[in-house]
């Protein structure tokens, strides 16, 4: 499995395993524990989480599955995110799910994910998404303060179009390591808006979140999605592909950005297909005409 090195002391699995289902997987902690180690035999060794997954539940189902194998933590990378609010036990006074970036939500929110997830530290902590009432001054005091007490290694956000990134930058002592957004073939908001642009000026690596398009690429019968599986499967016969889903991850794998797609099955047999999917090669070309797929015209 190819590594990727996001920072001097931080390197993460190009394929990163996500638990936003988590709580849908009715595992036992002892089976939990064992899909985690068959995902470290494959290579992938990136657990990405955030407060919210679950209704505030996959962290700590995450958390009691490790206290029984403690020594894994430092086989593995775990991500996580904070910044928003859901209307639930949890805050019941809230009139609406919202966004909370201030130092206090934050360091709180990091505390908590520290409890349930039985650790002493985070790898990475992202902004969750891009609140339009920020005041970057807080994110930064409260990033400066985790990296201080050593609850936290290194900082990214999530969702965040260029201009965002580059203000929250422009506020912090140290660099944001990851930006984490949507890209598929069904999907190309962020090379239209130049996030794309941006992370490889910065030489940042993106982790992707959907990168089967929710899977609506298996099912969905609207034009788009019938132009794009045909492509998907011609370019899959070209390279020896297994399914569609392999032509996927490897469309964002050979991107020269060095897209981390995030697998979020709990099925090991999905997360296979994925580690299948980076040994195959694809030309620019082959990559092109599944973007113009996606698209629905021709290149200018």
């Amino acid at each position: 499995m190819k590594r990727i090195p996001l920072a001097e002391n931080l390197e993460f699995s190009q394929i990163i395993h996500g638990l936003w289902r988590l709580s849908e997987w009715n595992m036992s902690s002892e089976q939990l524990i064992s899909f985690i180690e068959e995902c470290i035999e494959l290579g992938i060794t990136t657990f990405d989480h955030a407060d919210i997954y679950g209704g505030y539940t996959c962290e700590e189902i995450f958390g009691n599955a490790l206290a029984l194998k403690p020594e894994l933590r430092e086989k593995i990378q775990i991500v996580t995110k904070c910044g928003i609010k859901l209307k639930s036990s949890k805050f019941p006074d809230l009139k609406m799910n919202h966004y909370d970036t201030s130092k206090e939500h934050i360091l709180m929110s990091v505390n908590n994910s520290l409890k349930n997830l039985q650790t002493d530290y985070i790898d990475l902590l992202l902004i969750h998404r891009p609140n339009p009432f920020m005041d970057p001054k807080e994110v930064a005091e409260a990033f400066n303060q985790l990296q201080k007490e050593g609850k936290v290694r290194y900082f990214g956000v999530s969702n965040f179009l260029p201009s965002q990134f580059n203000m929250l930058q422009e506020h912090l002592d140290m660099p944001l390591v990851t930006n984490q957004i949507e890209v598929s073939p069904m999907q190309f908001e962020h090379f239209e808006k130049g996030t794309v642009d941006l992370l490889l000026e910065k030489r940042v690596a993106p982790m992707i979140w959907s990168p089967l398009a929710g899977g609506q690429i298996f099912t969905s019968q609207s034009e788009a999605a019938v132009r794009v599986r045909s492509m998907l499967e011609e370019i899959g016969n070209e390279i020896g592909a297994n399914s569609i889903d392999e032509v996927m991850y490897a469309w964002l794998l050979v991107h020269p950005a060095n897209m981390m797609p995030i697998v979020g099955s709990g099925k090991i047999e999905r997360v296979k297909t994925a580690v299948e999917a980076s040994k195959l090669s694809m030309t620019s070309e082959q990559w092109l005409r599944i973007y113009v797929a996606g698209m629905g015209h021709n290149l200018p």
